[in-house]
């Protein structure tokens, strides 16, 4: 993961899928971006103030997805697996064209992008890569919620936790370390629901397109989708 020179794609590429919450067919066609640019998003279905950019002061939202909003107020919702996928395959700069306000969903996974992304050709840049260093530590607590970041040598690790009552799901954690493990189970693993909160999150006007094609599904004890788990702890991954 730690390249040196920033880099772009060398040819187009295009996705279509539907969007998990807006439920509205979307398509997106990433082009190469010039360098320092970051990933900007373009919103096509509107001609003024339609670019969003994808950085950390940019989210409005992370209530059941990641909401990207310029200060217009035109937002790119669910845009995480795509940006894991982009963060995966070491791509910096590129402008994504999106006639939506929604990233399609595809499987539920970053796992199609980043498959299309391994066979794009890539471009490497003059300008070298910045990198964020954590000096030191710092926590967040919501209720229950809690999180924690701080040095840690020259690559990034993550621990994750999950606490849920069902019995399927339960208590998970996992550690990977992201510049020296196999992402595939990480990459491939879907997002999930519990089959009795489906009408509560559809109530507030989302997961309009959910389908299991592109969620796992939890019924008290039981997978809903057909072949069950990609992997043991797709949960938590």
């Amino acid at each position: 993961m730690l390249e040196i020179f920033q880099q772009t794609i060398s040819t187009p590429i295009t996705f279509e899928g539907i969007g998990l919450h807006t439920g509205k067919k979307t398509k997106i066609t990433i082009h190469r971006g010039l360098e320092n640019q970051g990933i900007v998003f373009r919103r096509t279905d509107i001609k003024k103030n339609n670019l969003v950019y994808a950085k950390y002061d940019k989210v409005s939202s992370a209530k059941l997805c990641t909401t990207l909003e310029n200060s217009f107020g035109v937002q790119v919702s669910t845009v995480e697996h795509l940006l894991a996928a982009l963060y995966f395959s070491n791509i910096d700069n590129v402008l994504i064209e999106i006639n939506n306000s929604e990233v399609p969903i595809m499987d539920g996974s970053a796992k199609e992008f980043l498959n299309v992304l391994k066979k794009t050709p890539k471009f490497k840049q003059s300008t070298k890569r910045k990198y964020l260093k954590i000096i030191e530590k710092f926590e967040y607590a919501d209720g229950q919620k809690k999180m924690s970041i701080e040095p840690y040598s020259n690559s990034l690790e993550v621990n994750f936790k999950l606490n849920y009552k069902n019995k399927i799901i339960g208590k998970q954690s996992n550690s990977i370390n992201l510049n020296n493990c196999n992402i595939k189970e990480i990459t491939e693993s879907r997002t999930f629901c519990l089959y009795e909160d489906i009408e509560k999150i559809k109530k507030i006007g989302l997961a309009k397109g959910g389908s299991l094609e592109n969620a796992i599904v939890v019924d008290d004890e039981k997978v809903l989708n057909k072949g069950g788990l990609r992997n043991k702890k797709e949960f938590v991954n």
